[in-house]
């Protein structure tokens, strides 16, 4: 697909952390997550930035899997996988589709909450995101408290 190689390397690192974060989600051998739905899912939640690198990847991802007939469960991943998800309200202001852009499956949270706790390839924390995203964005943004709300129900 001509995927730059930072992307490929950052969607590896994305999904070691996603994987790591999945354990949270195990006990006695017995998993809460569909593992290797995480693992795709991360590894092609970039998707869309090999046609821009605007928040609309997200939404270019999911039309190119969509054409490549990749299954619903791996599209919304890469469709819902902006942030801490982006609610209705939003979504006009981002000059983005209609459409439902909140990850709802535990598989898309954390897919989700991976990428925010991955820059470029090295890993960060909830600390060093919400600094990032306060600068950006200001202090009082939504994003921040469904940022802070996804890692308190993700990071165990």
């Amino acid at each position: 697909m001509g995927c730059p190689n930072n992307i490929i390397e950052h969607s590896k690192a994305v999904t070691k952390k996603a994987l790591q974060m999945s354990s949270n989600f195990m006990d006695n051998n017995n998993s809460y997550v569909d593992l290797k739905l995480v693992e795709t899912g991360a590894m092609l939640h970039d998707i869309g930035r090999t046609k821009t690198h605007t928040i609309k990847h997200a939404v270019v991802g999911a039309e190119i899997l969509k054409n490549l007939n990749f299954p619903d469960n791996i599209i919304n991943i890469t469709l819902k996988h902006i942030g801490a998800g982006i609610p209705s309200n939003e979504i006009e202001i981002l000059k983005i589709p209609p459409g439902d852009y909140m990850p709802s499956t535990l598989e898309e949270k954390i897919v989700a909450h991976a990428d925010n706790l991955t820059n470029g390839t090295k890993e960060v924390n909830i600390d060093f995101i919400t600094k990032k995203w306060t600068k950006k964005l200001g202090k009082n943004h939504s994003s921040i408290k469904r940022l802070k709300k996804l890692d308190k129900e993700l990071i165990i």
